[in-house]
């Protein structure tokens, strides 16, 4: 099995900054690329942004020059960098992985359970 555990979601006021963090372990042999989604309350899913465990990035363009996109390889973590927050960057954000596993054929893709971020006027 593998886990994605989120963490540094909360409030914060318009302007400010959060840090978000998505742990991956478990059967894990390779990472080949991690990423944030949002969901906004009566809206889908969208991608905020993503990486390749070799640092290719791509951000939706809503969240470019704001958030920034990293991955620790050796920690198989992903961080989501977020400045200059705005009430409509609220949402429920969640990590997404596209995980090898030890002994598995082909990769597969993981979800966390998603982390509150609240942004007041």
């Amino acid at each position: 099995q593998v886990q994605l555990v989120e963490s540094g979601g909360g409030l914060v006021q318009a302007g400010g900054s959060l840090r978000l963090s998505c742990a991956a372990s478990g059967n894990i042999f390779s990472v080949n690329a991690m990423a944030w989604y949002r969901q906004a309350p009566g809206k889908q899913r969208e991608l905020v942004a993503s990486t390749s465990s070799r640092g290719s990035t791509n951000y939706a363009d809503s969240m470019k020059g704001r958030f920034t996109i990293s991955m620790d390889n050796a920690k198989k973590t992903v961080y989501l960098q977020m400045n200059s927050l705005k009430t409509e960057d609220t949402a429920v954000y969640y990590c997404n992985a596209d995980v090898v596993r030890f002994g598995g054929l082909g990769a597969y893709e993981y979800w966390g359970q998603g982390t509150q971020v609240t942004v007041s006027s």
